[in-house]
């Protein structure tokens, strides 16, 4: 077997994108023959990545990413408020909720922003949704997208998510309008537009949707993905900078340190409120988020160690 060298990034680049991959807890090795029946040889090393909340394919805007030690934050992240800003379209209603599915049905708009303002109050705190068939969402062992795109419907429950704000920003046309939605884990912007317009009774659908905050993080705080392949780690944050809510507190004996990184409860003799807190080393290294109550920390989620 033949080998030739990488020497540029693009080289790589090509035997990154179309090679095989072999992959074990260490390293990744891509593999890719050419058609001079030789054979080039990428190898990398791997990190643990995940995570917060997918984005549908129309969708652009945040998404927090974690690397290494830092996925352990992902359940705290994905439970956190969503902001979005998004296009409704009144007058058309589609198979999956916006655009870029078959249009279904069309009528007229005989509404204004006054009547879409005025119900919008129906869709804000804590309010149901059936989750619409083109989603990942699995049924019996199957995503319910895979179902619909074999032409089946099946029956979905209604779930219930939280709209914390509501608001019409923009009025583009007689159609279309930019909303600005704050809301819990797992709404569907979508389906939003598409119960919108029911109630308007004319339908609707989402034509655009941009997330401008997640887990804390905003979109002016957003890299693109230029900026990352460029950069790299010199972006990464430290993982204690998605808890920045929360009060710190350092360990002030070795006692506390050793039972802290043992993962058992340590006692602290100041006079605090109960509550979370960021737990710091004797050093400094950020070591765990633990509960505050009387005068005992309990360890809610350990981030040093392999």
């Amino acid at each position: 077997m033949r080998y030739r060298p990488i020497r540029r990034n693009g080289e790589f680049g090509r035997v990154y994108a179309r090679g095989k991959s072999y992959v074990n807890p260490a390293l990744v090795l891509y593999v890719l023959k050419t058609r001079g029946k030789k054979t080039r040889v990428g190898l990398t090393a791997t990190k643990k990545i995940g995570h917060a909340g997918t984005l549908d394919p129309m969708a652009t805007g945040v998404l927090p990413v974690f690397v290494g030690q830092a996925t352990r934050a992902v359940s705290f992240a994905e439970g956190g408020e969503k902001e979005y800003i998004a296009g409704l379209r009144l007058g058309l209603t589609t198979n999956t909720q916006d655009t870029e599915g078959q249009a279904l049905t069309q009528a007229p708009v005989t509404v204004g922003q006054e009547e879409l303002e005025a119900v919008l109050p129906r869709f804000t705190g804590e309010i149901s949704q059936i989750p619409p068939m083109f989603s990942a969402i699995k049924i019996n062992g199957q995503k319910l997208y895979d179902l619909a795109r074999q032409g089946r419907e099946v029956e979905r429950r209604p779930r219930g998510v939280t709209i914390f704000a509501l608001e019409v920003v923009e009025r583009l046309s007689e159609t279309d309008y930019i909303l600005r939605i704050r809301c819990s884990k797992g709404t569907y912007v979508r389906t939003l537009c598409h119960d919108i317009g029911q109630v308007l009774g004319c339908g609707g659908c989402m034509f655009s949707l941009r997330r401008t905050m997640a887990a804390g993080f905003t979109l002016g705080e957003s890299v693109t993905l230029e900026q990352v392949q460029e950069l790299g780690e010199k972006l990464l944050r430290p993982t204690d900078s998605l808890f920045r809510e929360h009060p710190e507190y350092r360990l002030k004996t070795a006692r506390q340190e050793e039972r802290c990184r043992n993962g058992n409860p340590f006692f602290i003799k100041e006079s605090l409120p109960e509550g979370t807190y960021r737990i710091y080393g004797r050093e400094g290294d950020f070591l765990c988020l633990s509960r505050l109550q009387g005068d005992t920390m309990t360890s809610l989620k350990n981030f040093f160690g392999a």
